[in-house]
């Protein structure tokens, strides 16, 4: 996902507790406050805090809101239950959950605070561009990371022994969306816009290598902003190009507007994008003008998923609103790490890394395994297209098709 750039001002304070309703995106006015975390479970036995991190406020709330949700689901589960048995003991967990405004300088300011808070495991960031910075400081400090959501390929690239990711990454999503609008779609000259984000850019770049090595000319490549939303100047350049397809390197927030004002400027060409885009958000911001917009989202169709759709209907029942795209994961994540700690015995970071580096686990969104860089195993990747108001499924490559 991509560095989100709001204002360097510190994290919100935002109270697990008060889960609910998707609350207006807000920034803080003040200095750098304590984290936020759950009330810490009652009973006996130990409890440990997980770290989760997500941008809270701003134009993607929704989609940190929908991680949080997904990490809280599985807390819930875990503490409503008695607790995990680890070493003999029961132990529960505290959620702390932290707002890094997709901001490059706060993720490293709440991957900071998490060390020294002494979380013993972190899901997050949701971004590539939050993800990247904070692995550094989770890495000297011995902290396993698993993001849900972070797909840029320098993340793993690092060599750190404590990162992870249980989706797949952008080398794979591009060259399925890269090949797929070469081939499938029979698009012979694309024009390519992405963010400037690690993870648009990094997306864009991907997709460009498998579409050129498919047989299409790229006949422009332009950049803006993750807080832009007129695109009627780069739309106009491209519409001279005429190129039979667009794809965009970035999230729900400005896809929506792109795609609203290609239609106004009666821009024939298809508009494609990735899993930052493959969300009910898209649909809700565009609304009409959705339609025909493809997508990918690394992963099973949701309903698809071995444990899909139970999650979709318990996550209903509990926050009353829909999943957005990666509480999954995210749920997942949480899974992953308790499982590890499990087989190790102990929830001391040191211990049950090793267990988590060669875990096996099935999980809602599929088995879950790392290869030697923490990238999870053979990840499927999903195509869809908005079709009557709805995504609906046009293909799944990779590790599902495997």
């Amino acid at each position: 996902m991509s560095i989100a750039r709001y204002s360097l001002i510190a994290a919100a304070v935002l109270s697990i507790s008060a889960c609910g309703k998707q609350e207006p995106a807000q920034q803080a006015a003040s200095e750098p406050a304590a984290s936020a975390a759950s009330a810490a479970p009652s009973g006996g036995g130990d409890t440990v805090k997980l770290g989760h991190a997500a941008p809270l406020t701003g134009n993607i709330a929704h989609l940190g809101k929908d991680n949080e949700y997904g990490v809280k689901m599985a807390i819930d589960e875990i503490n409503d239950a008695g607790g995990a048995d680890i070493g003999g003991k029961k132990v529960k967990f505290e959620l702390v959950s932290e707002d890094d405004q997709a901001d490059p300088k706060t993720a490293t300011t709440v991957a900071q605070r998490f060390v020294d808070q002494k979380v013993v495991g972190v899901v997050g960031h949701l971004n590539s561009g939050t993800t990247i910075p904070a692995s550094k400081i989770y890495s000297d400090a011995g902290i396993p990371q698993v993001s849900p959501s972070a797909t840029a390929v320098a993340y793993t690239a690092q060599g750190f022994k404590t990162t992870f990711r249980v989706m797949a990454n952008d080398a794979q999503q591009g060259k399925v969306l890269g090949e797929f609008a070469a081939t499938k779609l029979g698009a012979k000259k694309v024009a390519i816009v992405d963010d400037r984000t690690a993870y648009g850019q990094g997306l864009a770049d991907e997709f460009e290598k498998a579409a050129k090595a498919s047989g299409a000319e790229v006949v422009k490549r332009e950049f803006t902003t993750n807080q832009e939303t007129d695109f009627n100047a780069i739309l106009t350049s491209i519409k001279g190009a005429k190129p039979d397809l667009i794809f965009y390197g970035g999230m729900d927030a400005q896809a929506a507007p792109l795609k609203k004002q290609a239609k106004k400027l009666g821009i024939g060409a298809k508009i494609m994008g990735g899993d930052g885009t493959q969300t009910p958000e898209f649909i809700k911001l565009s609304g009409s003008d959705s339609e025909g917009m493809i997508s990918s989202s690394p992963g099973m169709p949701k309903e698809q998923m071995p444990g899909g759709q139970a999650f979709l209907d318990k996550f209903k029942a509990k926050f009353g609103t829909e999943v957005q795209l990666y509480a999954p994961y995210c749920y997942d994540s949480v899974k992953v790490l308790v499982e590890a700690m499990k087989k190790a015995g102990s929830t001391e970071p040191a211990k049950y890394l090793p267990e988590l580096s060669k875990i096996e686990y099935q999980g809602v969104t599929g088995n879950v395994s790392f290869d030697d860089k923490g990238d999870l195993k053979n990840g499927p990747i999903t195509l869809y297209q908005v079709k009557g108001g709805k995504w609906e499924v046009l293909e799944i490559a990779g590790g599902a098709a495997k």
